[in-house]
């Protein structure tokens, strides 16, 4: 599982330092590498396997509507398998730091079953957004249901 987050560099080849409490989820998934993505200005890393699971739920989806074709069009077709070099180092490719607008000061931050890449600055902007959305009442309640 991935937790905690973290705050980086991406060099200027695009390589990223995999954070050492993240190294053993990706090492006992049975593979070295991640898939990444694009998801709300940011980049998604799953685990192979995880991923594997991933594409599984979405072609088991009933669900044909313009909206998921497009979802499934720029997810899956914009996703990297990205191996992890003998430094714990991934490449990510230009395509997918134009997109997060990763140049140097990075945040990597673990949502249990990935983690995500983010330019500090979108960073910044997602924590705004959140801090507005906490004080919306109906959000505040889907949180409490978690006994939070």
């Amino acid at each position: 599982m991935f937790r905690g987050s973290s705050f980086h560099t991406i060099d200027a080849k695009g390589r990223i330092i995999i954070p050492k409490r993240f190294r053993e989820p990706i090492q006992n998934s049975g593979n070295p590498g991640l898939m990444i993505s694009r998801m709300d200005n940011g980049l998604v890393a799953y685990t192979l396997s995880d991923w594997e699971k991933i594409e599984a739920k979405i072609l088991s989806l009933a669900e044909k509507s313009d909206s998921m074709r497009r979802f499934r069009r720029v997810f899956i077709g914009g996703a990297f398998e990205c191996n992890c070099d003998r430094q714990d180092r991934i490449l990510v490719p230009p395509t997918l730091r134009e997109y997060a607008i990763l140049d140097r000061e990075i945040v990597i931050v673990g949502v249990l079953d990935h983690f995500e890449i983010w330019s500090r600055q979108n960073w910044d902007k997602e924590n705004s957004f959140m801090e507005k959305d906490m004080q919306k009442e109906e959000v505040r309640n889907e949180i409490a249901r978690l006994g939070i």
